[in-house]
């Protein structure tokens, strides 16, 4: 497989990899200029109902950013600085996609694979999964752009545990602390992943978009205005609403337009 990230669609649902599958799929600044540019197009496609992002193989979902690339392009504050605003990017494109994102995940899930991963809607992985932000070790920190996903994923105070103990833990903690969905056996994850997108991708998209919007109002503004709560009722004028509940009369499965 090419190094890089892959995209491809079968129908309904879209597949991301993140393809150096040699390096364990760890990211250069082409990777992060890449997968934030395949989110973007992915979220403009109305064909698409659904996203899953993996990492090539099994081995590994991401054990985050190239050490070895810091010497030549984060070796000091001013590289730092153009670098985090491509990850940045990157990261912002994915929280802004409007389609719902599954996380496959395999394997390694650190660093910058766990800030990714963090993104996504719902999670998958496999009993062999690691998880884990050990950049204290590389007397690194993490931005506000990249610790955003992860404190509105698992709080604070777990964040903070996480980063000033730099633990790696296991796929049964990852439940616990609400990083991980879904556990299964390593070699049922792809087989999960997929499952659960093909579920989302039967319902009604318009309204996984509207329920994605609406969550991340919610948590990011104190207060909604009048126009803002009133688009939760936009629903009752598309023809996704007529054909889901006369469907259910029906008592047949609803074929959603997303319109």
């Amino acid at each position: 497989m090419q190094e890089g990230v892959i995209t491809s669609i079968d129908q309904t649902i879209a597949t991301v990899v993140i393809s150096r599958e040699h390096k364990l799929n760890a990211f250069t600044i082409e990777i992060w200029k890449q997968l934030g540019e395949a989110f973007s197009q992915l979220s403009a496609n109305r064909q698409i109902r659904c996203i899953v992002l993996r990492g090539a193989g099994k081995k590994a979902f991401s054990p985050g950013n190239d050490i070895s690339e810091f010497a030549t392009s984060r070796s000091n504050k001013e590289q730092a600085i153009a670098y985090g605003r491509v990850m940045k990017q990157t990261i912002d494109s994915i929280a802004a996609c409007e389609h719902p994102i599954v996380a496959q995940i395999h394997g390694i899930c650190v660093g910058g694979g766990l800030e990714i991963a963090s993104l996504a809607d719902v999670r998958v992985c496999g009993e062999s999964s690691r998880f884990g932000i050990p950049i204290k070790n590389l007397g690194l920190v993490m931005s506000y752009s990249e610790l955003r996903p992860l404190i509105r994923l698992v709080g604070p105070s777990v964040a903070k545990a996480m980063l000033l103990e730099g633990n790696i833990i296991d796929a049964q903690q990852a439940v616990k602390l609400g990083i991980i969905h879904k556990l299964v056996s390593d070699d049922e994850v792809e087989k999960t992943a997929l499952e659960t997108a093909r579920n989302i991708a039967q319902g009604a998209p318009l309204v996984a978009r509207w329920h994605k919007k609406f969550i991340s109002n919610i948590v990011n503004q104190a207060e909604l205005d009048e126009a803002a709560l009133e688009e939760a009722f936009d629903c009752f004028d598309t023809d996704d609403f007529r054909i889901g509940y006369r469907s259910f009369l029906e008592k047949k499965p609803p074929a959603f337009t997303g319109k």
